[in-house]
């Protein structure tokens, strides 16, 4: 299993893993977005989803567990000019707060299950009212492609994982199916996941 030990050691490399460019569900949402929203991209790694919402005018936290990673995130936002808080936590043992964030961009996180249960149940106690949780991940559809995502079919999401984890919010999309990556050298090709677009009502 990955440890952050491991994914400092894949971000220690000069370029960016996944890319520098946002994920493109969490950039269709852009529509939905105000300066001055209170942003968290749980699992940021290298900041490529953090450092963009900033560029939208929104004040971003950026979580992950590599303190390599956030030091390439830090060094990506001092480029592009815009503010980036990072912290370095495992997002399951993180003491998150309560209704601090209008937005939570949860973008290829994927835990164990008794870990993704913490960490699901504070990104929701995290949420302010009518904030938003964009999410993409790989589902067990994904097995056997080279297009990326965990080895551990545990790892993995579904629709119905969605549903459960973030029960009691409101579900404006749920979608399972193929799409194509072309993210940094990790994320390309044809890749299977399930998108979520959810609200704290």
């Amino acid at each position: 299993m990955s440890t952050s030990l491991a994914w400092d050691e894949r971000y220690q490399n000069g370029g960016f893993e996944f890319g520098e460019a946002p994920n493109l569900y969490l950039q269709s949402q852009a529509h939905r977005l105000r300066p001055g929203m209170r942003a968290l991209a749980v699992g940021d790694g290298e900041g490529r989803n953090g450092v963009w919402l900033a560029g939208q005018g929104l004040a971003v936290t950026s979580l992950d567990w590599s303190g390599v990673g956030l030091a390439k995130a830090a060094s990506l936002a001092r480029q592009r000019g815009v503010a980036l808080n990072t912290i370095t936590a495992d997002a399951a043992a993180w003491d998150w707060p309560r209704a601090r964030f209008d937005l939570i961009a949860w973008i290829y996180l994927h835990l164990p299950p008794a870990d993704r249960a913490k960490a699901t149940a504070g990104a929701m106690a995290a949420l302010a009212p009518g904030g938003l949780l964009v999410l993409e991940c790989f589902t067990p559809a994904q097995e056997g492609r080279r297009s990326g995502g965990p080895k551990l079919r545990d790892l993995l999401w579904s629709r119905a994982i969605v549903e459960e984890c973030f029960a009691g919010l409101e579900v404006l999309e749920l979608l399972e199916g193929t799409v194509f990556l072309d993210e940094g050298p990790r994320h390309q090709g044809h890749a299977e996941v399930v998108r979520a677009l959810l609200r704290k009502v």
